[in-house]
């Protein structure tokens, strides 16, 4: 049995990528960095339909951390051949003339420095394996470049260089790497939502629906299948056709 990595995987888009890939058959390692209580509902969530999953806990923007993380998983359910990157953190509005070098540095360490760690702890496994999926999380605001977002965008936008690099780099080792961007998807951290703000946003979509996380993670298990072998270096982009490249 093949064994995905879901960063970030305790709530949100994570816990249903997570359920998603366990129904088609992966053994998933569910990460989480606080929300013990979550991911442990998520595993249990899985092995009643089922499924094979266990809960791991890190941080996966902290070099050791993740070191030690990705060899419990390997001692607890084998090599992990599929990592899916979607661990992420405060994204606050920042106008410009306020933004500070750590305003970067904090988006950076979950949309660079996490995949990277991440990525190179997996990597013998899917070479051994010569096989493997990366698959990061990204978003459609690189597109819309909302005002407020600097440090978000910008490393949004070096999330995805990352992808298209990775992709060439490790092509040839049987391992594609992609990219989900996602439009606006409603979960926990959102909190309530004004018709206001619904309705401001569906005027603009042409599916004229909301996103919802199983949108997102059926791109995600696309793209962990064997389906999509011959896909990689792509991004695609999960919005309702928000904004169209």
């Amino acid at each position: 049995m093949s064994v995905a990595f879901v960063s970030g995987a305790s709530r949100g888009l994570g816990a249903v990528i997570a359920r998603r890939l366990a129904a088609d058959g992966f053994a998933v390692a569910v990460n989480y960095a606080k929300g013990r209580e979550g991911a442990e509902r998520v595993v249990a969530d899985i092995r009643e339909a089922g499924g094979t999953a266990a809960a791991f806990g890190g941080d996966v923007t902290d070099e050791a951390a993740v070191a030690e993380l990705i060899e419990r998983v390997r001692a607890e359910l084998g090599p992990v051949t599929v990592l899916v990157a979607n661990a992420t953190g405060p994204q606050p509005e920042v106008p410009v003339d306020r933004l500070e070098w750590q305003d970067h540095l904090d988006q950076l360490a979950f949309f660079v420095k996490s995949p990277t760690l991440l990525l190179r702890a997996v990597l013998p496994d899917m070479r051994a394996a010569r096989r493997g999926r990366v698959v990061q999380i990204g978003s459609d605001m690189f597109e819309r470049a909302l005002p407020g977002f600097s440090a978000y965008n910008a490393a949004k936008g070096a999330q995805w260089g990352l992808t298209r690099t990775w992709a060439r780099e490790l092509g040839h080792e049987g391992i594609t790497v992609n990219l989900v961007a996602p439009g606006w998807v409603p979960v926990e951290r959102h909190g309530e939502l004004s018709d206001a703000d619904l309705a401001g946003y569906l005027s603009e979509v042409p599916l004229g629906r909301i996103g919802e996380p199983a949108d997102v993670a059926a791109a995600v298990a696309y793209l962990a299948s064997d389906d999509a072998a011959f896909v990689t270096g792509q991004r695609i982009t999960v919005n309702g056709g928000h904004n169209m490249d």
